[in-house]
């Protein structure tokens, strides 16, 4: 009797493994033959190759994910200034991801001894580049003080390593994102088998970088065409597929292969002030139960947690002649800056996002937010580019002979564009036409509350220009002969100092009062300029689904 019911558990067992590996049979076939035409998907022969195994886009580095929602931006506390430039508006934000904490000094350090080992700036032709992203360290004098000591030290000494970094334009902060997009990038392939080991170190120079965009478009192009780098015969072959004829495919990486992160970039307005409120804390189903005044809950700057009750919860000025308190007291322990982290983060375990530095941010400012036209992913700023082409059709690659040098307002000189990448030009008609979605490149300033954007805008002659509502003066430089010619515009005609070259910043800092610690609040500063109390941290886009993992959405 024992034995039969042994033999009926085996049977029952043996019967179970083969339900269960032809469950997992049908759903592996399943996952790799496609749904619309039942061909395979990733044959070894070749055909169709796409990774079916994806999951969910991986949390790049320094970054947290900020989940997506709706929520009302703008002042929705005391508005002692009266400017009427943060009126409230319901507004939605895709989900997405942002830095921790603000770029600290070393990070950016990381930044110029990348680009002081690539294009040496001993060298005439590069000078330009390293000298055009070094931080603006004069920003700490004062005429009636002695700050001598942050002028020489802020930047480089390990003791400021990671206290945020400021004298950064808001276009340097531009770049130095553009740059953590690619490095991230070039490990990613590196990590995946697609590039040489360790040649992100060992074989970069001027002639020999990588770009995300011309990886991408033109993979035989990235670091000067080397096949050593790019197709390196120790490289993983687990993507390569080859058919009966002996043709290899699928050699570089692509987008299907889930490989390339979105770009790092500057926060929008919109993004960076939802996850500076942090509003989880109030959410009750689908509504808020409270409005809030600052990244942490309640109405107050100081801690009410019995542990460190009275602690200040952010790095601001208390007063005048009071940046950091009565020494050896509980206060909030920085005079300046302070290192990242030193306070507690918000619900998105973001720090800093008020008090220690105020934060760049993507948005050309404008005193209204057209929230009538678009209430998802507000943003204003956009100009639309593509990829410059040869005669030929291919990409046009930029060279260490194409370089392009703007020369800015104040009379620094920046490299628009580095060796490796793709030239942008702006979109034409061949991407316009009939479109109603948008119709030219520069869309900085639609509806922006000009005569173009009223009953009138046929009045408006000039369309490639902001209208006489935002008539800032005009500051130029020019290089002749060598020398930097400076050019003050003293019109008695300008009436603004808006113009499409000024940015939003946010947050309050530590020379600022309360009142700029409400994420509502909103100032401008020309994008080319920077300041002691300005710093920016970056953001990425979110890919795929709204929540992260498996979390199911409540309806």
């Amino acid at each position: 009797m024992n034995m039969k019911k042994v033999m009926a558990f085996r049977i029952i067992v043996v019967m179970a493994i083969a339900i269960l590996a032809t469950s997992c049979k049908k759903s592996s076939s399943s996952k790799n033959s496609s749904r619309a035409t039942g061909w395979a998907i990733n044959d070894k022969n070749g055909g169709f190759q796409y990774n079916s195994d994806f999951k969910e886009q991986e949390t790049a580095p320094g970054l947290v994910f900020i989940e997506g929602g709706t929520f009302t931006k703008g002042q929705v506390q005391d508005d002692v200034m009266h400017d009427w430039n943060n009126s409230p508006n319901q507004q939605h934000v895709q989900s997405f991801y942002m830095d921790e904490t603000e770029v600290t000094n070393a990070m950016y350090m990381e930044y110029l001894d990348w680009i002081k080992r690539v294009y040496p700036p001993s060298e005439d032709h590069f000078k330009a580049i390293y000298e055009g992203a070094l931080p603006d360290t004069l920003v700490w004098r004062n005429r009636l003080g002695f700050n001598e000591v942050m002028t020489e030290n802020y930047l480089r000494h390990p003791g400021y390593g990671e206290y945020p970094v400021v004298g950064v334009s808001w276009i340097q902060a531009v770049e130095f994102a553009n740059w953590r997009s690619d490095r991230v990038n070039e490990y990613n392939l590196e990590k995946a088998g697609f590039l040489k080991r360790d040649a992100k170190i060992t074989d970069v120079n001027s002639d020999q970088t990588f770009s995300t965009d011309t990886y991408i478009n033109a993979p035989t192009m990235t670091y000067g065409g080397n096949e050593e780098i790019i197709n390196d015969e120790r490289k993983n072959k687990r993507y390569v597929r080859t058919d009966l004829d002996g043709n290899e495919s699928n050699i570089y990486a692509t987008r299907e292969t889930g490989l390339f992160s979105p770009k790092y970039r500057l926060p929008t307005e919109t993004e960076w002030e939802y996850a500076a409120l942090g509003l989880s804390e109030l959410r009750s189903y689908n509504m808020y139960r409270g409005r809030k005044k600052y990244p942490w809950d309640g109405q107050y700057t100081r801690s009410g947690k019995r542990k460190v009750r009275g602690d200040q919860m952010a790095n601001f000025k208390q007063g005048k002649g009071d940046y950091g308190g009565i020494a050896g007291w509980s206060d909030d322990g920085a005079d300046i800056t302070n290192a990242v982290k030193s306070y507690e983060p918000n619900d998105f375990g973001l720090y800093d996002m008020a008090g220690n530095v105020a934060e760049w941010v993507a948005d050309v400012y404008r005193p209204i937010v057209d929230d009538e036209f678009n209430d998802f992913n507000y943003y204003r700023g956009n100009v639309y580019t593509k990829n410059a082409l040869n005669e030929d059709g291919t990409v046009k690659v930029i060279t260490t002979d194409d370089i392009i040098y703007d020369t800015l307002s104040n009379g620094k000189i920046i490299a628009r564009n580095l060796p490796g990448e793709i030239l942008q030009v702006p979109v034409d008609e061949n991407e316009t036409y009939l479109r109603t979605n948008f119709d030219k490149s520069n869309e900085i300033n639609f509806r922006d509350g000009d005569r173009r954007s009223s009953r009138e805008f046929g009045n408006f002659e000039d369309e490639g220009k902001t209208s006489e509502m935002y008539n800032a003066p005009q500051h130029k430089t020019r290089i002749e002969n060598g020398e930097l010619i400076r050019e003050n515009d003293e019109a008695n005609t300008r009436n603004s100092l808006i113009n499409d070259e000024v940015r939003v910043y946010k947050g309050g800092s530590w020379k600022d009062r309360e009142y700029w610690l409400d994420p509502a609040q909103r100032r401008f500063f020309p994008q080319d300029m920077a300041t002691d109390y300005i710093g920016f941290r970056c953001a990425m886009s979110r890919v795929g689904s709204k929540s992260k993992g498996k979390q199911k959405t409540k309806n």
